[in-house]
C-alpha cells in the first residue's frame, strides 16, 4: 500500500500591501537597505524586509513579516520565507516595525508577544507620523523597555538613533546617517559635481602654469630654475 505524505505549504504571502503608504514604505526601505550597508561584507548576516517567519515546522498559524528583521549567524541569500528550522533553528535576534494610521493595539500586542516568545533580542518600533520610537531588549526570558532609546546604540546592530523634534536619525558605526535613495542621489551628484568643478580649476591652473613656462622661455629663463 502506498503512503502519500501530504507536503506543507508555508504561505509566503497574506496578500496584504508591504505598506500602507508612501511614508511608512520608504522608511522600511531605508532602515532595511541602511542596515545593509552596515554588514555588506559579512556573508553571515540575513537582512529582510517583509518576509514571513515561521518559527515552528507544521504551524502554518504561527507566523509573522516584520517589516525588518535581521538574522545574525544566517547566510545572505534570497528566500521565498524565513523557515527557522531549516537555518539552523536561528530566530532573527533584531525586529524593526514601522507604524502606520491602521495598526491597532491589539495586533501590536500580538507582535510584541510573538517576538519575545520566539527569541527575538532587540525589538524597536517607529511611528513616522507622531515621531515616536520605543524599543525593547531582552532581559533572560523578556524583552524589557530601552529607557533611553531616543539616544542609544544598538548593541547587536551597532548603529545609533538619534531622536530629534523632527524626525528620527540613524547613524551607522562610522557616525554617516542612513538615507533614502533620493537623498542618496543627491549627495552623490553634488559630489560628482564638486570633483567636476575641481577637476576643472586643477586643468585650468595646469594651462596657466604652461603658459607661464613658455612665456619665461621666451624671456630666456629656465622654469625648472625658478624656486
Amino acid at each position: 500500500m502506498s503512503i502519500f505524505l501530504e507536503k506543507i505549504i508555508y504561505p509566503e504571502t497574506d496578500g496584504e500591501p508591504m505598506a500602507e503608504n508612501t511614508l511608512q514604505f520608504e522608511w522600511i526601505v531605508t532602515i532595511k537597505e541602511g542596515i545593509e550597508t552596515v554588514f555588506a561584507e559579512n556573508p553571515d548576516v540575513f537582512v529582510a524586509g517583509d518576509l514571513f517567519w515561521y518559527p515552528a515546522e507544521g504551524h502554518i498559524e504561527i507566523r509573522y513579516a516584520p517589516d525588518i528583521m535581521v538574522a545574525f549567524g544566517r547566510p545572505k541569500g534570497h528566500r521565498r520565507s524565513y523557515l527557522q528550522w531549516l537555518e539552523g533553528n536561528v530566530p532573527p535576534q533584531v525586529v524593526f516595525e514601522i507604524l502606520s494610521h491602521s495598526n491597532r493595539v491589539g495586533e501590536m500586542m500580538r507582535k510584541f508577544e510573538f517576538y519575545q516568545r520566539h527569541g527575538v533580542e532587540e525589538y524597536y518600533v517607529y511611528d513616522p507620523q507622531t515621531n515616536r520610537l520605543e524599543g525593547w531588549q531582552r532581559n533572560e526570558s523578556l524583552l524589557v523597555p530601552i529607557e533611553s532609546v531616543g539616544d542609544w546604540v544598538s548593541p547587536m546592530l551597532g548603529i545609533r538613533f538619534a531622536l530629534t523634534t523632527d524626525t528620527l536619525e540613524i547613524h551607522r558605526p562610522d557616525g554617516t546617517r542612513f538615507q533614502t535613495y533620493q537623498q542618496l542621489a543627491t549627495e552623490k551628484k553634488q559630489a560628482d559635481q564638486r570633483a567636476a568643478s575641481a577637476e576643472k580649476q586643477l586643468k585650468a591652473s595646469e594651462e596657466k602654469a604652461r603658459r607661464l613656462a613658455e612665456k619665461l622661455k621666451e624671456l630666456g629663463i629656465d622654469p625648472d630654475q625658478i624656486a
